[in-house]
C-alpha cells in the first residue's frame, strides 16, 4: 500500500496542469513544493528501484500473488521513471557528474521522456489507485 500512496503522490507533483485545472489555489502549493521536486524526484527514484528490486526478489510471488507481483512491479517501473524525470537535475550532479559518457546517456533519455511527463504523471495516479486496491484485495 505505501508503494502506492507514494506514487499517487509523487503523480501529483509531476502532473501539475492537471491540478491546477481541478483546484485553482493549487498552485500556491505547489510553488512551496518546487524547491523541493528535485530531492524528491531524487527519493523517489530510488525508492522505484528498490520497488523493481524487492519485485525482483520476491519472483515467487509471481506462483502465489500473479497481479499483486506485475501491480507491484509496474508500479515501481512508473514510480522509477517519473522520479528520473522530477530528480533528475540532482541525479545528473551527484550521480552522474564523474562519468560523461552516462552523462550524455542520461540527457538523451531525458529528452525522449520529457514530453511523455503528465501522461506517465496520469498513468502513476491510475497505477497508484491500483496499488492501493491490489494491496488489499490480493495480498
Amino acid at each position: 500500500m505505501t508503494f502506492g500512496i507514494t506514487l499517487i503522490l509523487l503523480s501529483i507533483i509531476a502532473v501539475p496542469s492537471l491540478l491546477l485545472s481541478k483546484k485553482p489555489n493549487a498552485k500556491e502549493l505547489l510553488e512551496k513544493i518546487e524547491p523541493y521536486q528535485g530531492w524528491i524526484g531524487l527519493i523517489f527514484c530510488f525508492y522505484g528501484v528498490w520497488g523493481i528490486i524487492f519485485s525482483i526478489l520476491n519472483l515467487g510471488w509471481l506462483t502465489t500473488f500473479p497481479i499483486w507481483w506485475v501491480t507491484l512491479l509496474a508500479g515501481s517501473v512508473v514510480e522509477a521513471v517519473l522520479g528520473f524525470m522530477l530528480g533528475f537535475s540532482l541525479i545528473n550532479k551527484f550521480v552522474l557528474s564523474k562519468n560523461e559518457a552516462a552523462k550524455e546517456k542520461a540527457i538523451a533519455l531525458r529528452e525522449k521522456l520529457a514530453p511523455k511527463q503528465g501522461k506517465l504523471g496520469i498513468v502513476g495516479l491510475f497505477v497508484g489507485a491500483w496499488m492501493i486496491v491490489a494491496s488489499i484485495l490480493f495480498f
